[in-house]
């Protein structure tokens, strides 16, 4: 599965301006809700509260990828943002995070899931590629560069 069939534009910020991991799972799940068929906002910030709970989804190296099993949505959805000044998001590194990717399965797909997940942190691990995220001059770019296929990272 290619990760640019997953985000639209409009589900793309490159200035986010959050102070905090409750208000960056608000903002990733109103982006979210925005291209769900079924759900609402809260809705999917309770399931991204639950998955946190069972553990902080910050990578490390300034990425988190917030994610949730919900519902009955037809595919996989997701949403990023880059925010503006880093935040806590309990990473295992114990950096700040700038860099989120949220991401909504159906309740039922638990392998297309792992494989995008997996996906996700191997594209993130990239210090080059979080870097040109980091400097992308706006959320088209943003989304231009993560429509691409990283090097060393073939279609699923």
């Amino acid at each position: 599965m290619e990760i640019a069939s997953l985000l639209t534009h409009d589900r793309v910020i490159g200035d986010g301006q959050v102070s905090s991991k409750k208000r960056a799972l608000e903002e990733i799940s109103a982006l979210l809700a925005s291209g769900a068929e079924s759900l609402t906002a809260r809705e999917i910030f309770d399931g991204l509260i639950g998955r946190e709970r069972l553990g902080s989804t910050g990578l490390g190296h300034g990425v988190a990828l917030p994610h949730a099993r919900l519902g009955d949505e037809s595919k996989p959805i997701a949403a990023f943002v880059r925010l503006q000044s880093g935040i806590d998001f309990d990473a295992i590194d114990d950096q700040p995070v700038t860099l989120l990717f949220g991401l909504l399965v159906p309740q039922e797909s638990t392998d297309d899931h792992l494989k995008v997940l997996a996906r996700l942190a191997q594209m993130f691990r990239d210090d080059d590629f979080c870097e040109q995220l980091q400097n992308a001059t706006d959320s088209a770019h943003i989304l231009e560069l993560l429509s691409q296929d990283p090097p060393g990272n073939p279609s699923t």
